[in-house]
């Protein structure tokens, strides 16, 4: 038996849930959601690790850098996930922020439970995607114990990457080799070890932190609107609209139009309203301002 895995909470078996094959259906969905509403918690105790974070990775991105998740399993599919909603919620460049697990693309819908323990592949990630000393690469295991995501997070601080560790259990072998460990401990699961319940939705809820307060502190957002989105869609092109027309008291003709004219940009057009420029110059402006919105409104005041 492995002493290091038997000590882990997240392997733990709950008193709480113990006969829930005994109970009525509403009484085994009263004490999972009674077990979920523990993850909010468990995260809010790791506010100062995640705020750390968050400012690494302002830092490295603000200068050139970029983001990587690396996990296997639930935890590689969540950094996935999260890395691939950046585009089309603050336009940012694929290559901004990106996901992989361990086993590759076919992993996404298919158990390939064995690769968390292949290092060598860990590392071979981390050269083939071409990690610098500019990025972050951000490991994430419950259990804080997966070879692929430890080689990777190891491979990348050599070259000199700043490197952060998404876990559910202190102590974890993350936090050695990490600059920042962020451990929600959320306790034993409603089904022993199945770590796609709560120790999957604590992680969810800090990669959504990371990367969007990472993006509202690049300038990826004007107050809390998503003023950088992709309008790719009928419902993001109405969506943008909408946010002009709140941000700039327009009505819906005239923020449409602005819209069309900054090639359904609707940072771009949100600026053009808001000081009477043109798209040309008031891309300028922007520019010169590493578009953040409100600095380059302010400018012109």
């Amino acid at each position: 038996m492995n002493s290091y895995l038997a000590g882990l909470t997240t392997e733990a078996i709950n008193p709480d849930t113990f006969s829930i094959d005994e109970v009525s259906t509403e009484e085994m969905v009263r004490l999972m959601n009674e077990q979920d509403k523990l993850v909010p918690l468990a995260v809010s105790k790791e506010g100062p690790h995640i705020a750390k974070a968050v400012d690494i990775l302002h830092q490295r991105l603000a200068n050139g850098g970029r983001m990587f998740y690396i996990g296997a399993g639930t935890s590689g599919r969540l950094g996935v996930l999260d890395a691939s909603e950046c585009p089309p919620t603050f336009g940012t460049d694929p290559n901004l922020v990106q996901g992989y697990i361990a086993g590759g693309d076919f992993a996404l819908r298919n158990a390939v439970e064995g690769c968390e323990d292949d290092a060598e592949e860990g590392i071979a990630l981390v050269e083939k995607i071409g990690v610098t000393s500019k990025d972050v690469v951000i490991g994430i295991s419950a259990s804080g114990s997966a070879k692929f995501v430890i080689a990777g997070l190891e491979k990348a601080k050599s070259i000199g990457a700043a490197t952060i560790g998404v876990c559910n259990n202190k102590g974890s072998k993350f936090e050695p080799i990490v600059d920042v460990c962020i451990s929600p401990v959320v306790g034993a699961e409603v089904i022993s070890g199945s770590t796609r319940l709560k120790a999957g939705t604590a992680q969810k809820l800090v990669l959504n932190m990371l990367t969007t307060l990472t993006m509202v502190k690049l300038g990826k957002t004007y107050n809390n609107l998503m003023v950088d989105l992709k309008a790719s869609n009928i419902k993001l092109v109405d969506r943008s609209i909408r946010i002009i027309m709140n941000t700039t008291g327009v009505d819906f003709e005239t923020a449409n139009q602005k819209l069309h004219e900054a090639s359904k940009n609707c940072k771009l057009a949100i600026m053009m309203v808001k000081t009477g420029l043109d798209a040309v110059e008031a891309e300028r402006v922007l520019a010169k301002h590493g578009g953040r919105l409100k600095q380059a409104i302010n400018s012109l005041s």
